[in-house]
């Protein structure tokens, strides 16, 4: 399912307690869903109404819908069918895992089962189980998370749901000097001052590192393309690894002292190598006009 073609889409989140619906409806969020989390199923047509007033701003709803919402089987089943006569079919995600995983999970946040109810976690897993045995066989995804980790999980989700275009890492290469400060939000720095730097000659010093003759001088120097060499390839091993993650974004930062000559160059020629593996890579100078 990747979102295109419908002018409106209902994805329903449910399964196992402990099996990461979280997790999934996060996932959903940082693709720009709507979602509501502990939604009555009930009340889903009338989520669905009010997004169909809004004129379209909201395209793509999502609901987690569990046993925390009592009369649940009922209600789910009752709502899919009234949203399936409006011309609305929802898309209906299951998660679940194994009992030993399940058991795992819910010792490692010392909760207990919402169906336990004063027995064992492993009486609630087999009650919800047997309770939603109809829901799963109807679901049009079953997710199993036993071995799967929250990255993981993530990642289902956006090859089940993202767009082509969302589905793509997006990177961005940010040059900065350090006299103003690391930028925050960086997942990746390259430090640039062990180059000579242009400041320190008087025809290079007004000049910025996107003019070529600071171009020239900085990548002319011993060791510059080296270490793009070498820096590009760890980016590329990092890139491979946060988008099989399913990271959506990642910055990669590259400073000198000022940020003005040659972090700039470097940053340019970094983001030039790296186009081919992530195109509509995006570049910025964040401290070119602040000496």
């Amino acid at each position: 399912m990747t979102g295109e073609g419908t002018t409106q889409e209902i994805v329903i989140i449910t399964g196992l307690s402990g099996a990461g619906r979280s997790t999934a409806a996060k996932s959903l969020e940082d693709l720009d869903w709507f979602v509501a989390d502990n939604m009555p199923a009930g009340l889903l047509p009338t989520m669905a109404d009010l997004a169909l007033r809004a004129g379209g701003t909201v395209p793509r709803l999502a609901a987690v819908v569990d046993i925390r919402s009592r009369a649940f089987s009922t209600d789910l089943k009752s709502a899919i069918g009234e949203l399936n006569a409006r011309g609305v079919r929802p898309y209906v995600v299951f998660l679940e895992a194994s009992d030993e995983t399940l058991i795992r999970r819910f010792d490692s946040v010392s909760r207990p089962h919402p169906l336990q109810e004063g027995g064992r976690v492993t009486d609630g897993i087999a009650a919800e189980r047997e309770l939603l045995a109809g829901l799963r066989a109807d679901a049009d995804l079953v997710l199993d998370t036993t071995a799967l980790n929250l990255h993981e999980l993530r990642a289902r989700m956006r090859d089940a749901f993202a767009t082509e275009a969302e589905a793509v890492l997006k990177v961005s290469v940010v040059s900065f000097g350090y006299k103003h400060g690391l930028p925050l939000d960086a997942d990746m720095v390259a430090d640039c001052r062990f180059l000579p730097n242009p400041h320190w000659i008087p025809e290079l010093a007004p000049l910025t590192g996107r003019d070529q003759p600071v171009i020239d001088y900085v990548l002319g120097q011993p060791g510059a393309t080296d270490f793009l060499d070498a820096f590009g390839q760890a980016v590329r091993i990092a890139l491979a690894g946060y988008d099989k993650s399913g990271r959506h974004y990642v910055l990669l930062a590259v400073g000198c002292t000022g940020g003005k000559h040659r972090s700039v160059v470097m940053a340019d020629e970094l983001a030039r190598r790296l186009e081919t593996d992530s195109p509509g890579i995006e570049v910025t100078h964040r401290d070119i006009g602040r000496e």
